[in-house]
């Protein structure tokens, strides 16, 4: 059988998916993809998995695909990232047959991908991104499928969709947002971008990017032209999202944690999920915040969430509905609903003519109320810590290479530098415990210890008997 393409695809395969949870690392599992499929998912995505890594390990496929096969998890979309379109293709035939399509990532703006050359750092290398889709639309037997973040020019984008659509992708996701726009540079996704690439492409568009609520996923569709939408920090806040529902956090919370009791997960992936539905709580009970990033088992994760649910309860019973809308909530904190991060205009202010996010004299001054959160941690930690630069300790630097030499090293130089001279010299030095002469010296009076003994060793041994003659 031929396999479908472009909307036959999506209308036949997919069953004309408009409600998609996307694919993210440690959270779209199986369990959350349950839990969304029940409450309105229509297409889910795995989380985005190594193709080097898929291909050489097979405990990793076991662990990340091949054991979270289920009837009712369908239509599935497998993503990985690549950067050799070799592994990638050989990652997707030891895929294709636990999902419906590969998916391409090539929008993650993660430090983490910027390192291993994947996502959305590839999204200048139209050439290799070419090359990787053609050889994954010829051989493979299910489509591929590719997720994308725009540029800054609308113009380029759309060449950019076009490109792969050409080289074969039979749908594409595109994300409004630069790879750029991350963290507290996030900002509002451009559905300007998706829309002018829905008009310019004649395969399936889903879109990402500024969906909070069932409303936004309707004025989406209808403002871009999209077929289908994808929701991901709006559904690990708010799983119906997609049924237009705000449910109490608690319903949600132990739907989830009966499906990951069914189907096992790290304990690391439930923390991270209960973290993200009660973080409105959460900010309030921080003791109980605290139990839970110390929880050792999916039984103390419960009991937190159930200590979490009688608060709330006891609060509601208060009559305090009023008083637990707090900020800019919308809803009592108990209440699914997302998390809205403040606009970079709010993170970065100008403080006497300088831009920045915080004033550096604070950090130096060890003030904690300006500090980062990963700061604030460490400074938990050690409470004499300082972060002044000014009295950090000072380096002398290897007189070969840079990098801080050895206190006690004779060469004055870093271990590595240190290593290569003593074995090239056949020195020692006592401050890296190199023992290079010392070791050869030995090795000497081995030697010559074992010459002297030859002869009398040799005297002691058995003599052959004399030959016998006729």
């Amino acid at each position: 059988m031929a396999k479908l393409q472009g909307m036959d695809f999506w209308r036949e395969t997919l069953k004309g998916s408009r409600y998609v949870l996307a694919p993210m690392v440690d959270q779209s599992e199986l369990a959350w993809r349950m839990l969304s499929r029940r409450h309105g998912a229509e297409l889910c995505y795995t989380p985005m998995l190594h193709a080097q890594v898929f291909v050489r390990d097979a405990n990793y496929r076991k662990e990340n695909l091949y054991s979270e096969v289920c009837p009712e998890d369908r239509p599935l979309i497998a993503q990985f990232c690549a950067n050799d379109p070799e592994v990638f293709v050989q990652a997707a035939l030891l895929a294709q047959d636990y999902c419906d399509a590969i998916d391409l990532n090539l929008g993650c703006p993660q430090m983490i991908a910027k390192r291993g050359h994947y996502g959305a750092f590839l999204q200048d290398e139209w050439e290799l991104l070419e090359k990787m889709v053609q050889l994954a639309h010829q051989r493979l037997s299910v489509p591929i499928t590719c997720k994308i973040r725009v540029f800054n020019e609308i113009e380029k984008t759309v060449a950019y969709a076009k490109l792969l659509e050409k080289a074969g992708c039979q749908l594409l996701t595109v994300h409004g947002r630069t790879k750029e726009q991350k963290g507290p540079l996030t900002g509002v996704a451009s559905w300007e971008h998706i829309k002018a690439v829905r008009n310019a492409v004649s395969i399936p568009v889903f879109a990402n990017g500024n969906i909070q609520y069932l409303s936004d996923v309707k004025r989406c569709i209808e403002e871009t032209g999209v077929h289908g939408v994808m929701s991901a920090e709006g559904n690990l806040h708010n799983p119906a999202l997609f049924e237009g529902k705000s449910p109490f956090v608690w319903e949600m919370a132990e739907e989830y944690l009966e499906l990951a009791q069914q189907y096992p997960c790290p304990l690391s992936f439930v923390r991270a999920h209960l973290f993200k539905l009660w973080h409105h709580t959460l900010q309030i009970y921080q003791v109980l915040r605290e139990e839970l990033a110390k929880a050792k088992s999916l039984a103390g994760i419960i009991t937190v969430n159930k200590k979490l649910k009688l608060r709330c309860q006891e609060e509601i019973s208060a009559g305090k509905e009023g008083a637990a809308v707090s900020g800019d909530l919308p809803f009592p904190h108990w209440i699914c609903q997302p998390y809205v991060r403040p606009p970079p205009k709010d993170v970065f202010k100008e403080e006497n003519g300088v831009r920045g996010k915080r004033a550096l004299e604070d950090e130096e001054d060890g003030n904690c109320e300006h500090l980062s959160k990963n700061k604030q941690k460490k400074k938990l930690r050690n409470p004499n810590k300082s972060f002044d630069s000014s009295i950090k300790p000072k380096y002398a630097k290897c007189d070969q290479c840079g990098n801080p030499k050895g206190n006690k090293c004779v060469f004055h130089l870093c271990r590595g530098c240190c290593k290569k001279k003593a074995f090239r010299e056949l020195a020692d030095c006592a401050g890296h415990g190199l023992l290079f002469k010392t070791k050869y010296e030995r090795s000497l009076q081995c030697k010559v210890a074992q010459d002297a003994d030859v002869p009398e060793t040799e005297s002691k041994l058995p003599q052959p008997p004399p030959e016998i003659k006729a």
